[in-house]
Parts: structure tokens; C-alpha cells; sequence
């Protein structure tokens, strides 16, 4: 998705651009490049790089390297915004994520039922959109075990098998700290309603696998709601009103994106003006921005406190370098003898 936010926009507006994929996973970028070499890019205006920490710090100091655009965790984007700018390039640097949805009683049930299930365990929570924390306002906290029905209905499997609506996590170690972060909510109190763990299909046992999770009666000062988990698990917390909500989502470090779900005009527009989120969603739970506008974080989401500027009008305005041009042109000669010393001087 990243390589797809950029490449557009960075070779349209005149540059070359170099991909640096994660190296857990490179494989989809190298789909990506094939592609547009097929679809005719000439060779050099795309080009991909390869490796871990070396590879990163080449890019960050190479001189005519002008931009670096970074999307991941925040110990790796707060060091690539804090290098990448000393080296006087711009950078922009989307981070970690807690996104919320807020829900209201007078919700269509089904529709938030089949939302958050699709928006928190698609491709196993491993996306900075995921919708990963539930905010249950007043008896929508009696949905909850529906919600763990529904959940139970998706089929994790191998991601090439027929049918799979999710698959495994990225690594082992990936696993392990998903399923640390289950096991410390049991410690501090909260309720595991579904439990993925020890989920094996027949074909591959030895995948990295965690089915859904849901993880009820959680509470702010919890691990399991401080850290982003990157996973299929979903917390929910419970509050009596959507002020309490708003509250809730506001004092989290994280302001990716958020959702509220709601038949209410009034209440999706006061939850909108007061929410302290880069994109918020009205019954839409993953609220990622179409091209024309651009992708706009909050708080900790973001390094340098600015905002991303993938795509859309900010887009083009971070791939180019701004110029302006003051010009007078005069058929006469210059009446005055001497030379005028004020700004403008333009006598």
C-alpha cells in the first residue's frame, strides 16, 4: 500500500524515486516494480534497494537524496525523521497507531457487528489502520458476545488457500510478543472473550499463528491498551456517554484514525469537531482518505508533530520545492537618477 501512495504522486510531479520494502517482507514491492516496468516507467525513475539498518542509513545520508517518506513503528520513525532532517531532507513520517471506534446504542447493530470484525482482524491486525480498540457507550456493551460470534466465523488458514479471511502474523517473534501482551491483560484484570491462541490448521502447524482475540472489561492504564498489539485482538473498554468517549480516545498518545458509529447527525458532527484525530470515520471504520485529500495523522502517529502528506494536494506540494518569482517589465527607461534603497526597491 505504501509504495502505491507514493510512487504516483513522487514520479508525476518530475522525481525518481528509490523503494526501500521491509525487508520481513520485499516481496510485494518487487510485484509492484515488475509491474511498472511492464506498464512502461522508464528505467530509473524507479529503483529498489535492499537490507536492514545499513541500507536505511545510505538513504538517510546520501545528499541527492532530497525527500524520505517513512511509514512503521515509532522507535524506527522517530529515528529516520531525527536523522533525515539533520541532513536537511524532508521527511515525513507516519507511526504507530491505537485507532478507536466509539459506538452508540442507536447504531445499525449489524453493519458495526460486520465493520469492526472486517476493519480489526483483516490481515490479522497488521495494518496502522486497524481498527484495534472499542469504545462501548451505554448498553452496546451487551453486543459483546455477538461480536465474539461473528468473529469466530472468519477462517484463518495459509493466505494462497481458498477461503482464508486471515492468515498468520509476520514472524515468531511477532507471535510472542501478541500473545505476551494477551497474557498480561489476564494479569491485570481484563476478560479474554475470545481467545486465539494455540489456534493450529491441519496444513500448517508450524505457522505464527493467533486467531481472533477479543479482550473485554479493559481499562485505560492496561498494557493491552497503552501498547499497540499489531495483531488480530481487539480491546474493548465500556464508559455511559460519548463525552466519556471523546475523553477516553483524546488522552491516548496515538491519533491515527478513529471511528464513531451512529444514526445521529448531531452526534457523528459533535464526536467530529471535538475528537483530537487525523481521520475520523462515521460508521466507516478504517477512514483512510481518498487520493485527493492526503493521509493526516495526530499525536504520536506522527513524527515532528506535522502531518503526513502522501497523496493529494499536500502530496504534490511535498514532492516539489516551492518557487517564487517577482518580474517587472517596463518599456521606458528609468526616469529617476538615483537609485531607490527602500523595500521593494523596484523605482
Amino acid at each position: 500500500m505504501i509504495p502505491l501512495w507514493c510512487i504516483p504522486i513522487a514520479t508525476v510531479t518530475g522525481n525518481t524515486l528509490i523503494l526501500k520494502p521491509s525487508e520481513r517482507d520485499p516481496g510485494a514491492a518487487m510485484i509492484l516494480v515488475e509491474l511498472a516496468k511492464k506498464a512502461g516507467f522508464p528505467d530509473g525513475v524507479i529503483n529498489v534497494v535492499h537490507g536492514a539498518h545499513r541500507a536505511v542509513n545510505f538513504l538517510l545520508d546520501a545528499p541527492d537524496i532530497k525527500a524520505i517518506s517513512f511509514v512503521g513503528g515509532n522507535k524506527a520513525g522517530e529515528y529516520i525523521f531525527s536523522r533525515g532532517s539533520a541532513n536537511g531532507k524532508r521527511v515525513q513520517a507516519n507511526l504507530g497507531a491505537k485507532n478507536h471506534a466509539a459506538v452508540l446504542p442507536d447504531c445499525n447493530k449489524n453493519q458495526f457487528i460486520n465493520a469492526v470484525i472486517g476493519a480489526a482482524f483483516g490481515a490479522a491486525g497488521q495494518r496502522c489502520m486497524a481498527l484495534s480498540t472499542l469504545v462501548m457507550v451505554g448498553e452496546t456493551k451487551e453486543w459483546l458476545s455477538e461480536l465474539a460470534e461473528s468473529a469466530k466465523k472468519l477462517r484463518v488458514n495459509g493466505g494462497f488457500e481458498e477461503g482464508a479471511d486471515l492468515g498468520p502474523v509476520i514472524s515468531t517473534h511477532s507471535k510472542e510478543r501478541i500473545e505476551s501482551i494477551i497474557a498480561s491483560a489476564e494479569r491485570e484484570g481484563a476478560t479474554i472473550l475470545l481467545d486465539g491462541r494455540g489456534f493450529k490448521p491441519e496444513k500448517y502447524p508450524n505457522g505464527n499463528w493467533i486467531a481472533p482475540t477479543i479482550i473485554t472489561n479493559v481499562t485505560t492504564d492496561m498494557t493491552c491498551y497503552k501498547e499497540e498489539i499489531f495483531g488480530p485482538v481487539l480491546v474493548c473498554l465500556s464508559v455511559d456517554t460519548l463525552d466519556e468517549a471523546i475523553e477516553v480516545i483524546n488522552k491516548n498518545d496515538y491519533g491515527n484514525g478513529t471511528a464513531i458509529f451512529t444514526r445521529s447527525g448531531p452526534t457523528a458532527e459533535t464526536f467530529r469537531r471535538n475528537i483530537e484525530a487525523g481521520q475520523v470515520g462515521i460508521n466507516v471504520p478504517i477512514p483512510v482518505p481518498l487520493p485527493m485529500f492526503s493521509f493526516t495523522g495526530n499525536k504520536k502517529s506522527i513524527a515532528g508533530g506535522g502531518a503526513s502528506t502522501f497523496y493529494g494536494r499536500p502530496g504534490v506540494n511535498f514532492y516539489t520545492q516551492q518557487k517564487t518569482v517577482t518580474a517587472l517589465w517596463s518599456s521606458a527607461d528609468a526616469i529617476s537618477k538615483k537609485a531607490d534603497v527602500a523595500m521593494p526597491t523596484h523605482s
